[in-house]
């Protein structure tokens, strides 16, 4: 079963987006601030992170970072959601090292595909 990370600090986006995954046939560990999605991330990877980018503890910007900078932790795709939809925001997000980025409020339809793309691109690599 395919594990997605969802770090999300709101009990509703949280709540709405895990229930859609699971019901998708995913399993979703949820973490609510960065340092614990990084905490949980370098113990036991999963197949791919939902970061929100504004986080409290450490935000997801910074997060995103330091996952990819981690040998552990660098090969997980990351999708950075935000509710920041501003120009240079998605840049802002892979320069982070985001693998993709969607905006809130979510399309789940197209942050599937999203998932979907970047689950198919790391197992050909």
């Amino acid at each position: 079963m395919t594990r997605i990370l969802l770090v999300e600090d709101n009990e509703m986006n949280r709540d709405m987006l895990s229930r859609r995954l699971i019901r998708k046939g995913f399993k979703v560990e949820i973490a609510t601030d960065g340092k614990q999605g990084l905490a949980i991330a370098q113990a036991d990877p999963p197949d791919l992170i939902l970061m929100d980018m504004s986080l409290p503890v450490l935000d997801g910007w910074e997060a995103t970072r330091q996952l990819k900078t981690n040998t552990i932790t660098q090969h997980i795709p990351v999708i950075g959601l935000s509710a920041h939809a501003m120009t240079g925001d998605r840049e802002k997000g892979m320069a982070a090292g985001c693998n993709d980025y969607d905006t809130k409020p979510i399309e789940f339809k197209r942050l599937l595909g999203k998932i979907q793309a970047l689950l198919n691109q790391n197992a050909k690599s």
